[in-house]
């Protein structure tokens, strides 16, 4: 169990530091940390506190993953510039 906290902490840490949209992580991670935790108090066996850790690093990975509210999911290209992907596979630049 300790390894999983482990490994998901530092994914959590590393999607946020390489994540396009920082406060979409932050969000993301503090609704997982807090669903996390009620399923840590409800599950026997997972720890409030577990739960939380697991949760807000998957809420984390989701909020970087995530799209925005056109359905258009954000990339940033090697020059740190946003940009997506339409249909036809154009990249689009904000």
């Amino acid at each position: 169990m300790a390894t999983g906290l482990l490994l998901a902490s530092s994914l959590a840490l590393a999607t946020t530091a390489c994540a396009g949209d920082g406060k979409r992580v932050v969000k993301g991670a503090a609704i997982g940390g807090a669903g996390g935790a009620v399923v840590g108090a409800v599950v026997p066996g997972i720890s409030t506190g577990e739960g939380a850790l697991i949760g807000a690093a998957g809420g984390a990975v989701v909020g970087a993953l995530g799209k925005d509210d056109k359905g258009r999911e954000w990339y940033r290209d090697s020059d740190g510039r946003k940009y997506y992907i339409d249909k036809k596979g154009r990249r689009h630049y904000k």
